[in-house]
């Protein structure tokens, strides 16, 4: 989930080197999202090949999230300390190497069942740990490097590379595992993001060189500042509800795959391809619902509009997330889940615009605060869905996200609308 805020501009650069920036950062953030997955897609075959059970799957998974939420705050601090330039391209270096030795080291360096767990829990945490880095750092880059009224539709342009992302990892991971194996997805994806690291920094240069006077300081995170917005009733609901959003989403980012091989009898090509169907939908339902909103708030106000968004949009994804799972043809199914997933989604805008607001001044510690319940809600998904399908099935695992999403919808109403004297588009 991505960061709030976006600091003020210390340099600016041209429109036609901002052609070749652009997509770079969009590289990174559409890699960021095939590196995650990959493993949701190649666990069919990994987890069958090293008698792994489903519970210990949902602890790499976790092991994942565990790094990569901890390390949030660390990794801009990176950014900010040391330049956009250098710390990208270390964190693609680091991802490739990661990606490539988890497909490596369970098997051949570390044999049997347990040893090869744990080797590959160390793995995905570390490789967690470099993926921090990617949506801050790239902010960072984006505040120094281009001007202000152009951040907004920067930022948004690289946020559409993690539903691209998200949408081209299955059915590419499907094909290279079932042509090759599943270790080849791991070779084959960890090669790509040691190549964009490579063009970023030569292709970055210039620009770096240009920043050198206008170079943040380094940026010194007190944990006393989130006291005050710890105590705020609009911060905590807001932290709540975000929390049991991405526990719904995040059992289709990490379980959809398995899912549909499992329960629905798919074969992995096409379930490669139908997990991809959800992601597609949501990069076009995210700029529609976001314009909707903008003619609601014409009418309702701003945050009625944002609240009006979110909760319809929570709602209809939980009872479309029931019917699929309940759906007994596997094309109502995919139907279903294909909107839910989009609905979710088109939350974000909702989420983060009012984290800016109900802090104010502090919008950057209340959207890391709200970063941070988000990924605790992914861990939490990761960690309980195996536990659920193993003693109750596929059908209550979907369904406790229905009823997260229908509790996160709930808690809207427990943020007040924040005092006018701030207008911030959705």
């Amino acid at each position: 989930m991505e960061p709030a805020a976006i600091a003020p501009a210390n340099s600016r650069v041209s429109a036609s080197s901002s052609a070749r920036v652009v997509p770079l950062l969009w590289g990174f953030a559409f890699l960021s999202y095939v590196l995650r997955m990959n493993i949701a897609v190649a666990q069919q075959y990994m987890a069958r090949d090293l008698d792994w059970s489903d519970i210990q799957v949902g602890g790499v998974l976790t092991a994942f999230l565990a790094g990569y939420t901890l390390f949030q705050i660390p990794g801009g601090i990176l950014g900010d300390r040391f330049g956009p330039r250098l710390v990208l391209a270390i964190s693609g270096l680091w991802w490739g190497v990661t990606t490539v030795l988890t497909g490596w080291v369970p098997g051949y360096i570390l044999s049997g069942s347990s040893a090869a767990f744990i080797g590959v829990i160390v793995l995905r945490f570390l490789h967690g740990v470099g993926q921090a880095t990617t949506y801050p750092v790239a902010i960072t880059a984006v505040s120094r490097w281009f001007p202000l009224e152009r951040h907004a539709f920067i930022a948004s342009l690289i946020f559409t590379g993690s539903t691209a992302g998200s949408a081209f990892a299955p059915p590419l991971v499907a094909h290279i595992m079932n042509w090759f194996g599943w270790r080849a997805t791991f070779y084959w994806t960890g090669v790509l993001p040691i190549v964009l690291a490579g063009f970023w920094f030569v292709g970055t240069r210039r620009f770096s060189a240009q920043n050198r006077d206008g170079a943040a300081p380094s940026v010194r995170f007190k944990l006393s500042d989130s006291w005050p917005l710890l105590r705020s009733r609009n911060v905590l609901a807001l932290c709540t509800s975000y929390f049991l959003y991405c526990y719904a989403i995040s059992i289709f980012v990490y379980w959809l795959f398995k899912y549909l091989v499992d329960v629905r009898h798919l074969n992995i090509v096409n379930s490669g391809w139908a997990n991809s169907l959800p992601w597609i939908a949501a990069s076009i339902a995210v700029p529609v619902f976001g314009w909707l909103g903008t003619r609601i708030a014409k009418y309702t106000g701003i945050f009625q509009a944002r609240r009006a968004i979110a909760v319809v949009c929570l709602v209809v994804a939980a009872l479309l997330m029931y019917l699929g799972a309940m759906a007994e043809t596997i094309g109502l199914a995919i139907t279903a889940i294909t909107f839910s997933v989009a609905l979710l989604f088109s939350t974000e805008s909702s989420y983060w615009s009012t984290s800016i607001e109900v802090a104010r001044q502090n919008a950057g510690t209340s959207g890391g605060l709200m970063n941070l319940a988000g990924n605790l809600g992914g861990v939490a998904a990761t960690s309980l869905v195996p536990v659920l399908v193993l003693h109750f099935g596929w059908l209550v695992a979907l369904s406790s996200g229905s009823v997260f999403a229908l509790l996160a919808a709930i808690t809207w109403f427990a943020i007040a609308n924040p005092p006018k004297g701030i207008e911030i588009d959705l």
